[in-house]
């Protein structure tokens, strides 16, 4: 009887972990479909600007203090998380540390499945998981832009290395399975141009849910409770809500919360500068009017 049970229990095994391999493995965009829309696309390089500055590319990709180019994402600054120290890597267009040798479709992938020119998952550091709600031609922008930034050789650049790398790799790939949401937006007919284009850069290249979104069990973005505050991504308190902002008496109304993203504590917005936000304000500031009008109409619709 025992050796029964042994054979079953190792059968069960054997089944759970060839489940995972398949379950765990990339998910690729179907590169027939995508190599369509990628041949018809014309690129807007100004486009691909404003979205390099509502994602805040250079907060993340920023070169490690005392490295010249400071403007420039080649990459290096630690960013401390509950699960091990990342290194944002160079996103120049040099052909041998960052991405100047990748196809549309690498970026793509990057981009909307979290997968490296490799096939291998990235973690979940790389707000991928908001990034994939945006369209293909304004990622073909963004990408197109970042080509034309000067290229930074990066070789002098840390390395992210975790224990266990590759089976926490292939656990990404698991949760990815269980939680990850790859439609894009749809803007909704009921609601104005101005919120439905401040909801995309919220939602998409602003990734504004990354922080102050809750999560759940999986740790996804629990959209029922979106901007309701969430945990810090350095593990230590949390990031406030941004729901009931009027209520609140923290703005006035569309315009002053306009002011704010654009100027900050140069117009005494110290609230909206302080912490994490001050970069934040600062890749704000550089959008449109128009944009940041937009972000602050669809953020005030959360009463």
């Amino acid at each position: 009887m025992k050796k029964k049970i042994a054979i079953l229990v190792a059968a069960l095994g054997i089944a759970g972990a060839v489940a995972f391999y398949f379950i765990s493995g990339p998910n690729p965009l179907d590169e027939t479909a995508i190599s369509t829309q990628i041949a018809s696309h014309k690129v807007d390089l100004k486009n691909g600007q404003i979205l390099y500055n509502a994602g805040g590319c250079i907060s993340c990709h920023r070169p490690a203090k005392g490295v010249k180019a400071q403007n420039l994402p080649s990459g290096g600054a630690v960013l401390k998380t509950p699960v091990g120290l990342f290194f944002p890597p160079n996103i120049t267009p040099d052909e041998k540390t960052g991405i100047g040798r990748w196809s549309s479709l690498q970026f793509l992938n990057a981009m909307k499945r979290g997968l490296s020119p490799e096939g291998k998952h990235y973690f979940p550091a790389f707000p991928y998981t908001s990034y994939t709600h945006m369209s293909v031609g304004d990622l073909l922008d963004l990408q197109a832009y970042l080509n034309t930034l000067k290229p930074v050789d990066a070789s002098e650049n840390k390395k992210t290395s975790l224990f266990g790398e590759d089976l926490l790799r292939r656990g990404v790939g698991g949760w990815k399975w269980l939680g990850l949401q790859t439609n894009e937006f749809e803007p909704q007919p009921s609601q104005s141009a101005g919120w439905n284009r401040g909801a995309y850069l919220v939602t998409g290249p602003g990734h504004c849910s990354e922080c102050h979104t809750p999560r759940n069990f999986l740790m996804v973005s629990d959209y029922s409770r979106i901007l309701q505050g969430g945990p810090h991504p350095e593990g230590k308190g949390k990031v406030p809500s941004l729901v009931g902002l009027v209520k609140r008496k923290k703005f006035k109304d569309i315009e002053d919360l306009n002011s704010a993203l654009r100027f900050g504590e140069i117009m005494g917005y110290e609230d909206i500068s302080s912490g994490g936000m001050g970069e934040v304000q600062t890749n704000m500031s550089k959008l449109p009017d128009s944009d940041t009008r937009a972000i602050a109409e669809y953020i005030l619709s959360f009463k």
